[in-house]
């Protein structure tokens, strides 16, 4: 038997000479509507984002008839209407994966509970081909659970369905099996299928199909309207399992046939395990032929059933997990569940850690020593004292990727021993400061030996050292006074190294767009990732004496939300898969562009004895930028400790020519040279205060334990 004949819609392109004879024809009939939102169309599909290709947005329109309308509709062509109806799916579904989903041909047999089911895939774009079959007329009493009309009463099932899924997409293919399933069109309805959706009622029929199924290795799909019972046999991948899982053990379609409902019966209980139906249905099946004539259904329950569906057909055919067997989404299960959601905690500032007090020099000295900032606040140091020698050590144990070869670290090293310095100046010590490059297992060593003096020039510095802070907040934008500058400036000079300062506005946004490309790809990258987020410390967290305090990152209550979302290595996952996440760095470009000058610490030499030295230089200007009351806060481009592409590739291998680029950038941006490290940046501005200070570890209170 050949698909039964129905009214199809005829699609018309106006380029082709008889196809513009039959739209002439047409239009022209006063019997015949016409409706045309071509420009809303266009204007629709140039808005999506990325811009469609030229060819897409060039392609010609199509009229399209659709006969038991009596009407005509100007619509995109197949091309571009596919991808505007389709865009809202992105990125739940990825294009590759779409164009996969839309090439699967899908049997549907029963368009009671099925028409839901036909009418889901097709919206969602999950097959490319529908093979529709029911014998049955719509009835009144159908309209509880079947997406019909009083207009549809009397028509076939499978045309009705037809007919809504081809007003939704008139380029679908659909055939149309009226007279229903039999032995004598089993093969022409299943042959070359994908999947088959089976929703019909005759216990013969899902036996007959499911042999056929299996024959082919064909995967078949069943929802049932109770209690969102979804089946799944997969004879593409096992096709020597027994139907119906087993449970009906050797009976035959043709046993079936012939019997009466009631006769059926035990036969249905041993598809559907008593024990997992409701009460209400149990009820009803026992009732049916007396007080009810068919099995009751309700539209929530198949639509359900048709959302469970839709997913399987995704997992198969995307070759996702997803073995035979079968499950239950049981709503009214879930909603006995229903609880209070837990409520977000709310980020608090950290309490400040107690003061340090001590009369002893080299505990105020140590003391100083450790509010040093560092990278991520890991404070990568070993410090001890003996008597009047204080040694700083680079911890191996904590570093990070972005530390490569502790350049970080050695910086940090030498910030704290311009710290320690100052301490022991306004404590009347002098500190003659020495850095050694001992091995690996001690990449760098700083050495402070005091002696009885005065150092006026260093002790000047101890009241900023113990007030310096990170302010994250954003500045006003607004120029900054060009003494201040030029006094930083000269001061990093002094202590060995050179500021690169930029206040061009449209300097500091090229800055700004390399910085935020940079965080990106912090973002993206697995690892770089994960140890990002174990820098954030939250209320709940044990150890916050390391780490930032998220509550320094001055941000309002939406912010810290989005926050807890981007710390989910999942979701960056998702991101570094489609090659997408713009707005990942969104957040430094605007924080960069907010300040009034944006300084880089250069120092000679790439050493990380030259990188310790840098250090000092920024903890020198980094505390003068605090008394002239300008706010400073770093800004670590991963790339910012990388020498060369090998080592970009340690920091991702996936994104070393990118990061290269952006290097490249950014060393040219500054004026680096050849013979010169850049040490650190810090975005300079006019800002409030900050919320809270970063906490240092107490383990350091103590240096002579």
């Amino acid at each position: 038997m050949t698909p039964a004949e129905a009214e199809h819609i005829i699609v018309l392109d106006t380029d082709q000479e008889a196809d513009a004879a039959q739209f002439a024809q047409l239009s022209a009939m006063p019997s015949v509507t016409v409706l045309d939102s071509w420009p809303q169309q266009v204007a629709a599909l140039a808005a999506v984002r990325p811009t469609p290709s030229p060819a897409l947005l060039a392609e010609s329109a199509r009229w399209v008839y659709y006969p038991w309308r009596r009407t005509l509709v100007k619509l995109l062509g197949p091309q571009s209407f596919r991808a505007l109806r389709l865009d809202r799916n992105r990125n739940l579904v990825t294009p590759q994966e779409q164009e996969r989903l839309g090439r699967l041909r899908i049997g549907i047999v029963g368009l009671s509970s099925g028409h839901c089911v036909a009418h889901t895939l097709a919206m969602s774009g999950f097959c490319g081909e529908l093979r529709l079959t029911d014998f049955d007329d719509l009835e009144i009493s159908n309209l509880n659970r079947v997406p019909a009309t009083v207009f549809d009463l009397g028509v076939n099932k499978a045309v009705v369905a037809s007919r809504r899924i081809s007003e939704l997409n008139p380029y679908m293919p659909i055939s149309i099996f009226s007279d229903g399933l039999s032995p004598t069109n089993m093969s022409e309805f299943i042959d070359g299928l994908d999947i088959v959706v089976e929703q019909c009622d005759s216990l013969e029929v899902k036996l007959q199909l499911r042999q056929e199924a299996r024959k082919r290795g064909i995967p078949v799909l069943m929802a049932t309207s109770d209690r969102g019972l979804i089946d799944v046999e997969r004879f593409d991948i096992d096709p020597e399992r027994p139907v119906f899982h087993g449970l009906l053990g050797g009976v035959s379609a043709e046993t079936m046939a012939g019997l009466s409902t009631a006769e059926k019966m035990p036969y249905v209980l041993q598809v559907f395990d008593p024990e997992h139906i409701s009460a209400r249905m149990g009820a009803s099946m026992l009732e049916i032929g007396h007080t009810l004539a068919a099995w009751p259904q309700l539209a929530g329950e198949i639509t359900v059933g048709a959302a469970t569906v839709t997913e399987a057909v995704r997992r198969i055919g995307l070759g996702l997990p997803l073995p035979s067997g079968r499950t239950q989404v049981d709503v009214g299960a879930i909603l006995d569940r229903i609880a209070e959601p837990g409520l977000p905690a709310v980020p608090r500032a950290s309490e400040d850690a107690e003061e340090f007090t001590s009369e002893d020099v080299t505990d105020l000295v140590i003391a100083a020593a450790v509010r040093a900032p560092s990278g991520g606040n890991s404070q990568p140091w070993h410090i001890h004292s003996d008597g009047d020698r204080i040694t700083i050590a680079i911890d191996p144990q904590r570093t990070s990727t972005m530390d490569i070869g502790f350049r970080g670290s050695a910086t940090a090293i030498g910030a704290a021993a311009f710290n320690a310095a100052a301490a022991a100046a306004a404590h009347g010590r002098r500190a003659e400061i020495s850095f050694a490059e001992p091995g690996p297992n001690s990449p760098l060593t700083t050495t402070l030996q005091l002696s009885p003096g005065t150092d006026p020039d260093r002790a000047r510095w101890y009241p900023a050292v113990l007030q310096r802070q990170t302010n994250r907040h954003h500045g006003s934008g607004s120029d900054l006074p060009h003494a201040a500058l030029t006094a930083l400036t000269e001061l990093a000079e002094q202590h060995g190294a050179r500021l690169h300062v930029m206040t061009d506005r449209g300097v500091i946004a090229e800055g700004a767009r390399l910085l935020a490309a940079a965080d990106r790809i912090r973002y993206l990258d697995p690892q770089l990732h994960r140890e990002m987020s174990s820098e954030m410390r939250w209320p709940d967290d044990t150890d916050r004496d390391f780490g930032i305090d998220v509550h320094s990152l001055e941000l309002d209550a939406g912010s810290l939300a989005a926050l807890a979302l981007l710390r989910r290595g999942d979701v960056m996952a998702e991101l570094d898969d489609w090659d997408t996440g713009g707005i990942l760095g969104e957040d430094t470009r605007r924080r960069v562009l907010s300040s009034g000058a944006l300084a880089t610490v250069v120092v000679t030499g790439d050493t990380l004895c030259d990188y310790a030295r840098g250090g000092g230089a920024l903890a020198a200007v980094w505390t003068a930028a605090h008394l002239r009351g300008l706010a400073a806060h770093p800004v670590s481009p991963v790339f910012l400790y990388a020498h060369n592409h090998a080592e970009l590739n340690q920091l991702s291998a996936k994104r070393a020519d990118q990061l290269q680029r952006l290097h490249d950038e950014f060393n040219a941006l500054v004026g680096k040279q050849n013979d010169e490290s850049i040490v650190l940046s810090l975005r300079i501005s006019k800002a409030p205060a900050p919320s809270v200070s970063s906490r240092r570890s107490a383990v350091f209170a103590n240096p002579k334990r």
